[in-house]
């Protein structure tokens, strides 16, 4: 029986997919975002180690309470324990629970048949990506992440020929993602995908700053400031017109 390293559970989650969500956060991150606001995921094998019965122990005592939502998988990078997961979401799908994963995309390795051989069982068990894409840029995504953004953006092709139904998420931050330039190549790029259900576009917000205090780690954007939800909402529709664009340029 797999375990898995747990950093937390939330029993009420409502921005983690459709309906209300059971959501467990897997420990363990490759990506080093600028503005991660769960730094302590960052580590590997640490954490509570529980099994999936143990996991899920809380959903299904309340298992009425998600009979519109279901169970979201998120971290940390949930695909970094990919065991766990498969085992987790058998189970989930015998019971026809909806499933979904949060992920960056990071573990994505095409050309690595053992990684894909899992991935395709649990593309099979799996209802719903949300895939963060944090820059369309790979350069700046270097920057902002420590990695490149090719195998995220490699992901995101293979989910549209797997037709998995993925919900984009991208968070702007001043001097960094909020340019009219980055939100139309991004906007270009969704346009290439057909199974893309949602698009949530975030503003920067800082409340991740009090963890790395508490953690002693320096915070990277102390000094820049926050988004409004206005310029979020703004950049949104900076998105959707390039994909529309796109959409239309496709056709011919």
């Amino acid at each position: 029986m797999t375990k898995g390293y747990i950093h937390s559970i939330e029993s009420c989650g409502t921005v983690d997919g459709p309906g209300i969500r059971y959501v467990v956060f897997l420990q363990g991150c490759p990506m080093r975002c600028q503005y991660c606001h769960n730094p302590d995921t960052w580590k590997v094998n640490v954490g509570k180690q529980l099994t999936v019965e143990e996991v899920l122990e809380g959903f299904y005592t309340n298992r009425p309470f998600y009979r519109n939502g279901g169970v979201t998988v998120t971290g940390g990078e949930p695909m970094m324990q990919m065991d766990f997961l498969i085992e987790l979401f058998t189970q989930l799908k015998k019971d026809g629970v909806h499933t979904c994963i949060d992920s960056s995309g990071i573990m994505f390795q095409p050309h690595n048949k053992i990684f894909m051989n899992k991935l395709n069982i649990l593309l099979g068990l799996t209802d719903l990506i949300m895939l963060d894409i944090k820059h369309i840029d790979d350069e700046k995504h270097r920057t902002l992440t420590g990695q490149s953004n090719k195998n995220i953006l490699a992901f995101a092709k293979y989910l549209d020929e797997k037709n998995i139904p993925v919900w984009i998420r991208h968070v702007v931050v001043p001097g960094i993602t909020l340019y009219q330039e980055y939100l139309e190549r991004l906007g270009k790029f969704i346009s290439t995908l057909n199974n893309v259900k949602a698009l949530d576009v975030l503003p920067y917000h800082s409340m991740g700053k009090v963890k790395y205090e508490n953690l002693g780690m320096d915070y990277p954007l102390k000094d820049t400031r926050e988004a409004t939800k206005e310029e979020a909402a703004a950049a949104k529709n900076i998105i959707l017109s390039a994909y529309k664009k796109g959409k239309t340029e496709n056709m011919y």
